[in-house]
């Protein structure tokens, strides 16, 4: 089974990750609104209240402060919970017990406390779920010290990833792409297969442009790159993030010196987005002085998501703009 791989979806990727932890683990278990009779509000838990039972996997009141600090206290005494978030957009309900809670205390007790929680959390637009039900708000936890934050792109960086967050001594927030749940791909089947936390990923190589992105728009920048190159002999690098705290900045500058060009691009609100903090970075780094052109983000537009489907297509880059913003930095347009 070692190399042994099956081709399975985002959803059934998170299953078996979370499975093959609670398998390996007995202190793991998952908490949350309708994670067991019901197999979660998006399917991500369906069979595992039969193999696990509800000591386990724990349906919980529609509580998100009641669920957090549960989640953060059984985690302070030696658990390690996997805590169902669903809409990222209920995580605003939880961000006291998480920022000044979990984020704090293995610093504040000098290492010998820690709060190894997973937030699963249900994040970005694309399912027809409007403004209070769509966001991707990984920006507001890369700005707390003591919290991870990953966005995994691929069913099998979903199962890696996932397996080191809930191995981790750390609180992980971990995104989950709503629109991504039925995309499928090859995931290896070992148990032992994770992924470390910290490690960006090149998903292309190339020479003309690097483009750094992470989570749901990493699908579409590589049909952009794919068609570049067939198109325009623009030969695209693709920087996959994964992991946006901590950040893998050599994986950035090294990819952004080679090429000398830069697009970042994510599905958050452009203003106080994380791609900013990568433009900051690369501005102040030697890699700065490699640049041959400006450095171009590429985010949702500033606006709430909008409930019309046109409409929220349109606030998202495209694949088209992604290759309109590519062709830009290549004819330094």
């Amino acid at each position: 089974m070692e190399n042994e791989t099956k081709v399975m979806s985002v959803r059934d990727a998170i299953i078996l990750a979370m499975s093959e932890e609670m398998r390996r683990d007995e202190n793991v278990f998952l908490m949350g609104e309708d994670v067991g009779i019901f197999g979660g509000d998006f399917g991500t838990s369906v069979g595992m209240l039969q193999e696990f039972g509800k000591e386990r996997v724990r349906d919980t009141p529609i509580s998100e402060n009641a669920i957090s600090g549960c989640a953060i206290g059984a985690a302070m005494t030696g658990l390690r919970p996997i805590v169902d978030v669903t809409f990222m957009d209920f995580i605003v309900y939880m961000m006291d017990n998480i920022v000044n809670q979990a984020a704090k205390t293995r610093y504040m007790f000098g290492g010998k406390g820690q709060v190894p929680v997973v937030f699963r959390c249900a994040a970005g637009s694309g399912v027809g779920a409007a403004a209070q039900h769509s966001q991707s708000l990984e920006a507001w936890f890369t700005h707390i010290p003591g919290l991870k934050v990953v966005a995994p792109g691929t069913p099998a960086d979903v199962k890696g990833i996932l397996k080191s967050a809930i191995r981790d001594n750390n609180t992980v927030i971990f995104l989950e792409y709503k629109a991504q749940f039925n995309m499928k791909g090859e995931v290896p089947l070992d148990p032992e297969f994770t992924i470390p936390l910290g490690k960006a990923e090149l998903k292309r190589e190339g020479k003309d442009v690097t483009v750094v992105t992470y989570g749901r728009m990493l699908e579409r920048v590589l049909q952009a790159a794919d068609q570049v190159r067939e198109a325009d002999g623009v030969s695209v690098e693709v920087v996959d993030l994964r992991t946006l705290i901590p950040l893998d900045k050599e994986a950035v500058l090294n990819s952004v010196k080679k090429t000398g060009r830069v697009l970042l691009v994510n599905d958050a609100h452009k203003t106080g987005g994380f791609i900013g903090e990568i433009a900051a970075m690369i501005a102040e780094s030697d890699a700065f002085d490699y640049l041959d052109g400006r450095i171009l983000r590429l985010a949702a537009e500033d606006v709430p998501v909008p409930y019309n489907a046109k409409l929220e297509a349109a606030m998202l880059p495209s694949v088209e703009r992604i290759k309109k913003y590519i062709l830009k930095l290549v004819n330094k347009r």
